[in-house]
């Protein structure tokens, strides 16, 4: 999986751990945070889902190749 991907977990995640995933941008939808930004490559993809394993969040979705509306 490559490209501009959405991933959502749940709960408010402050902003302050946007530098644990990678280049991805954090924003909320009602009482969810949405981790949006480009995959590099599969290891990378992995890596952040370990982080949001590790911090113990519930992972809601993954949703590979967004477009900008």
């Amino acid at each position: 999986m490559k490209g501009k991907t959405e991933i959502k977990v749940e709960g408010l995640l402050d902003k302050k751990w946007k530098s644990s995933f990678e280049g991805m941008e954090i924003s909320y939808a009602g009482n969810n945070t949405k981790l949006t930004g480009n995959i590099k490559d599969e290891a990378h993809l992995h890596g952040i889902l370990n982080q949001i394993r590790d911090l113990n969040l519930k992972l809601i979705s993954v949703n590979p190749d967004i477009r900008e509306i």
